[in-house]
């Protein structure tokens, strides 16, 4: 039985949907931790770097492969491949991706809600900056409270989700994504008045190449797909529901500039007071909840501020979820043609039995030897391989399939629907064909060992 394709309502659900799905707790969780554990300026340079170059030409082509097949990721690359059940596996490690991410990712959002709750409390008044940072290390320890927001963070997910585009994820993202923006402003206008911002300043935008690992150059390149949610069939499932009129590449660029600004802002919110009491900058995956009540404990009207910022904080990780969450609902929809309440909740079971190890993984009530064996806990194992391996794996073969195996005519002709800037074309596509899938390619030999980067390049040098 075939259905009616649903269509956003408005460019700016689209745009508003998109841009809350690309910040998300990619940029105001991860992302400051990242910088902070991969030498700060260096690791920003080249994030900036990798979203311009990279990041941005891969969403207009995933936007090309959902607007053109009009069907979500799995589908997209069978369709667009004359049927290939080998490309139809592109799909597929997409889906696994966003999967995977959304079972760790929801444990994250369980923990803003959790803090919600807890600045209620105002939990932080009477502690030290240190006391206040080990609660965190409490919460992360504690197996039935992290399962228990776990499972209610899912629920809101079921709730946005099971009412479609147009009246679940879009009108909501409509509403979250302005006032996110807004209250992060504030923020950090008032994080610029700490000692130490003009320390965090230096720290985030003046780069030590000294600091600079091939670890965090595939992090970087990780983390540029992380904050514009490529890689994970999410832009494709959302280019899926767009009309030709949509200018394909103007809106990868607003929404990669806004990704930016927010990844950018939430750095400079939280590293001022990171260097005001001397914390370490390796604060880890917990940084955000370790930092930020400091600086509310020290603000006038706390428990209102400190409760909606985090209260914003678990809708800002909700459009992201629920962009991730659509992926697999879209899939299922059309793999095995059920309607969209059962997809919601067999997608909602998967991410709550995948998201246990995770939940559990401070305090090794599961899988204690995990960490003993991987070098890491689960939580931080399936962390660390989506975003610095299955993403920019998936981002490759992306790359080549719009390079090499679609024609070359149809993917002008989608490109150009919309828009005036056709001009634009040619460099897209030489950077699709060549220098997306080629600085792909080294990062990704580089930090397997096969290659030495730094070494090839001293060897060219004029003795």
């Amino acid at each position: 039985m075939n259905r009616q394709r649903e269509h956003w309502a408005s460019k700016l659900g689209f745009i508003m949907a998109a841009a809350g799905s690309a910040i998300g707790l990619g940029s105001l969780w991860r992302f400051p931790y990242m910088a902070g554990e991969n030498g700060g300026g260096a690791f920003v340079l080249l994030y900036i770097l990798f979203t311009l170059l990279i990041g941005v030409p891969i969403f207009i082509a995933e936007l090309i492969l959902g607007r053109n097949s009009q069907r979500s990721s799995i589908f997209a690359f069978q369709v667009l491949s004359k049927e290939s059940s080998n490309w139809k596996m592109v799909g597929w490690i997409t889906l696994l991706t966003s999967f995977i991410i959304l079972s760790f990712y929801c444990v994250v959002s369980g923990w803003c809600l959790n803090y919600a709750l807890m600045s209620l409390n105002q939990f932080y008044l009477g502690k030290s900056p240190d006391q206040i940072r080990q609660v965190f290390d409490t919460v992360y320890a504690s197996p039935n409270l992290n399962i228990f927001w776990l499972f209610i963070f899912i629920l809101l997910n079921v709730g946005v989700v099971y009412g479609g585009i147009r009246k679940g994820i879009e009108r909501w993202s409509r509403i979250l994504t302005p006032i996110l923006l807004l209250i992060l402003i504030a923020m950090f206008l008032y994080a610029a008045t700490f000692s130490g911002f003009p320390k965090a300043v230096k720290f985030i935008f003046y780069p030590d190449w000294a600091k600079l690992t091939t670890t965090a150059v595939l992090s970087a390149l990780g983390m540029a797909f992380y904050t514009m949610s490529i890689s994970l069939g999410i832009i494709i499932t959302y280019g899926s529901y767009l009309k030709s009129d949509v200018n394909l590449p103007k809106t990868s660029f607003i929404i990669a500039m806004m990704t930016m600004m927010v990844s950018l802002m939430a750095a400079m919110m939280i590293f001022p007071i990171v260097f005001t009491f001397n914390f370490p900058a390796e604060g880890g995956p917990g940084l955000v909840f370790k930092t930020m009540p400091i600086l509310f404990a020290k603000l006038p009207g706390s428990l209102i501020i400190s409760t909606l910022f985090f209260t914003l904080f678990v809708f800002t990780s909700l459009t992201s979820s629920i962009s991730m969450v659509e992926v697999l609902v879209a899939n299922m929809m059309e793999l095995f043609n059920w309607r969209r309440v059962r997809a919601v909740a067999t997608a909602a079971l998967g991410i709550f039995i995948l998201g246990i190890p995770s939940a559990l993984a401070g305090s090794e009530t599961l899988f204690p030897t995990w960490k003993a064996i991987y070098g890491r806990d689960f939580f931080d194992t399936m962390n660390f391989i989506t975003a610095s391996w299955m993403m920019p794996i998936s981002g490759l073969l992306t790359t080549i399939f719009v390079g090499y195996v679609v024609k070359k005519e149809l993917i002008k002709e989608e490109f150009s629907s919309g828009t005036a800037m056709t001009y634009l074309f040619r460099p897209w596509f030489f950077t699709m064909r060549y220098l997306a899938p080629i600085a792909i390619t080294l990062i990704i030999l580089e930090e397997a060992g096969v290659i030495d980067i730094p070494a090839i390049i001293a060897s060219l040098r004029p003795s």
